[in-house]
């Protein structure tokens, strides 16, 4: 199992990303009522799937086997409570992790 930390920034961001062997595009938008959500591009930019809640304690992909990626993405939080991540503090008390099956 290979874990790799996908360092972000409590800021709006776009960037090009490599989990397992797949090339990705993620964007990270804060839409306050609905906290942080990922979009998730394939590497041309053609979008995969939009607005996943970055929610803590579950497989975010999980629902979205079909796209073939294989692995997990989740997000954990410092002092390890069920707390969604804050528009301050996204990768620095919160952080998303991708685990490879």
């Amino acid at each position: 199992m290979n874990i790799q930390e996908i360092p972000l920034t409590p800021t709006n961001q776009q960037f090009a990303i490599t989990l397992g062997e797949q090339q990705l595009n993620m964007r990270i938008t804060w839409r306050d009522e609905a906290g942080w959500l990922l979009d998730l591009m394939d590497g041309a930019g053609a979008e995969l799937v939009n607005s996943i809640p970055l929610v803590p304690g579950v497989n975010l992909l999980g629902q979205y086997a079909y796209l073939g990626l294989k692995g997990a993405l989740a997000v954990l939080v410092d002092n390890n409570e069920p707390e969604l991540p804050t528009k301050t503090n996204l990768g620095i008390g919160s952080h998303l992790y991708y685990v490879q099956e």
